[in-house]
């Protein structure tokens, strides 16, 4: 028992405990791990959406370049060179000034003596298209950062290239001349701080004439403009998130959800353009911002309950192991109880037939009566013998659910005078005055005589093992509603406390028939409460007022009670 306690502790009890306690610890975490969730799923859905807007931008491009070429085919390149920043404002509406330079830094376009936006653009870009004023750059290519350093040295990627500027002053970011900022590629971008204005410039080199450049400075309301419908599309129904594009002085600039007001909330995650828009940024914001404490909470309780119904199943599961295990072992011991009182109940008749089998043979026949009272004793033994290899059978029939009897009205009167008329005798040669009180009308039940036979067969024989000599013993049927009772009952020493229904578990006894001397093997009265339940009765044992036990036993009738 100790042995199967152990494995049972260290197989199912503590695994058990270590995770009940590790499940207990991640309810502590729970709102982290959402919050967690929460933010990862922000930030993805804000570089998705970066990524749209970096797209947008080089469609822009691409549509500045397909717009330039045209207008070189219509009005011819040395002509463009001077009326490029009236004719892409006509042509292409993101414009707000178009510029055309040489590789020598000449500036065609625009006039320094047109309109007042133009003027504006030929002062503060002068010096820097002229190739006179170097920038801080990096140099953003389809494979990531480049430094600039190695467009100098050579090594410019032959695909179209996006520059991006920064006011940012660091090592990583030397300064450019706009001719350097070119180097060898058709087109491309540059975004630069102007007294903390941003200004986006978009540049294409016709490939007929390389060493002329045509761009203009995209209107960032145009812009603006181009972004909302792109922002607007990024939103979905279920959309736990708002994401807010800002540009660089962080004014909101389109919105996946139109009339959403952070009002100071802080946003869960956020994803920079890059440097085709410096400080323009992608910003989520949670739509409900307590949505992540109350799903922790739910999922605390929801978890917390699972722990608790799975600690439940543990311990009723853990119980009822450890309570079939328990009856295991008792019912292991019983058996090897049973085996050893029934190779001793089967020794002892045998060893009396053998005996007197043996006198019989030497006897001359001069005294019939003592041969006829050896003749006597061996068919007792043998009878004794066939009664406990009978309740054996019956026993292992029962339990295998053959029941061989025939259930037909039977007269309950009659089989209980029977059996006391028949075991009467043997009561009486044990020290034991048997009565009966029997009605004397018939008594009908649906039942086999000889099965309801033996019921009463068993317990007169439990009368004769344990009343001592001397007591009496009663044998009682009546009418009970519509129920029929039969009682026996005895002035022995008892039952045993507590044992008043484990004395009809197969092979327990109360008394070891080794140690106590009393014959028996456990069986007859679970094979009683056995016949009585398989007729639909009840069998059950009490202590008798005054001493002794009685053993009640119900069985309903074939007829109501008259």
């Amino acid at each position: 028992m100790r042995k199967a306690a152990l494995v049972f502790l260290l197989a199912v009890a503590v695994p058990s405990l270590v995770l009940a306690a590790l499940a207990l610890r991640s309810l502590r975490d729970q709102r982290l791990v959402q919050e967690r969730q929460e933010i990862l799923l922000a930030e993805a859905a804000g570089a998705d959406l970066a990524r749209g807007v970096e797209a947008e931008i080089d469609r822009m491009l691409a549509d500045f370049s397909a717009v330039t070429d045209g207008l070189i085919a219509t009005n011819g390149l040395e002509k463009l060179t001077g009326t490029f920043d009236d004719e892409i404002r006509r042509q292409w509406p993101a414009a707000a000034v178009g510029f055309a330079v040489n590789l020598t830094g000449q500036c065609f376009t625009p006039s320094v003596l047109g309109r007042t936006e133009a003027m504006r653009f030929r002062v503060e870009n002068e010096r820097f298209l002229g190739n006179v004023e170097a920038v801080e750059v990096t140099w953003n290519s389809p494979k990531g950062r480049i430094n600039v350093d190695e467009i100098v040295r050579g090594a410019r990627s032959k695909t179209d290239a996006v520059f991006a500027s920064t006011p940012e002053s660091t090592a990583s970011r030397p300064a450019r001349t706009f001719r350097e900022i070119l180097g060898k590629s058709s087109r491309g971008t540059v975004a630069r701080f102007v007294q903390d204005d941003l200004q986006l410039l978009v540049w294409h080199r016709p490939s007929a004439e390389p060493a002329v450049v045509f761009g203009a400075q995209v209107d960032l309301a145009a812009l603006r403009r181009r972004l909302v419908p792109l922002v607007a599309a990024a939103a979905r129904p279920d959309d736990a998130f708002v994401a807010m594009l800002r540009d660089d002085s962080q004014r909101p600039v389109a919105l996946t959800r139109a009339g959403f007001s952070a009002d100071g909330q802080r946003p869960l995650a956020a994803a920079d353009i890059g440097d085709k828009l410096p400080h323009w940024h992608v910003a989520l914001f949670a739509v409900n911002p307590g949505h992540a404490g109350a799903a922790a909470a739910t999922a605390r309780l929801t978890l917390g309950l699972l722990v608790a119904v799975l600690l439940l199943a543990i311990a009723i599961g853990s119980w009822l192991i450890a309570a079939d295990l328990s009856r295991q072992l008792r019912l292991a011991r019983q058996k090897s109880g049973f085996v050893s009182n029934v190779s001793h109940e089967l020794k002892t008749p045998l060893t009396s037939i053998r005996m007197f089998v043996e006198l019989l043979g030497e006897d001359d026949g001069s005294d019939p009566v003592r041969r006829a009272k050896f003749l006597g004793i061996v068919r007792q033994e043998t009878e004794r013998l066939s009664r406990l290899v009978d309740s054996v059978l019956d026993f292992g029939r029962l339990e295998r659910g053959e029941v061989p009897w025939k259930t037909v009205p039977t007269d309950l009167v009659a089989v209980a005078r029977s059996a006391t008329e028949s075991f009467g005798p043997q009561l009486e040669a044990a020290g034991v005055v048997l009565t009966s009180v029997l009605p004397d009308e018939a008594i009908l039940i649906q039942g086999d005589r000889d099965a309801l036979s033996q019921v009463l067969h068993n317990l007169l024989s439990n009368v004769g093992k344990y009343a001592a000599a001397g007591r009496t013993a009663e044998v009682r049927v009546e009418r009970d509603g519509r129920e029929v009772v039969l009682t026996v009952s005895d002035r022995g020493p008892g039952l045993p406390a507590g044992s008043e229904e484990r004395i009809f578990e197969e092979f327990f006894r109360a008394q070891d028939s080794l140690a106590s001397g009393v014959p028996g093997c456990g069986l007859g009265l679970a094979l009683a409460r056995r016949i009585i339940l398989a007729h639909h009765g009840t069998l059950h044992a009490r202590a008798r007022p005054g001493g002794g036990a009685s053993f009640i036993a119900r069985l309903p009738l074939t007829q109501p009670s008259s």
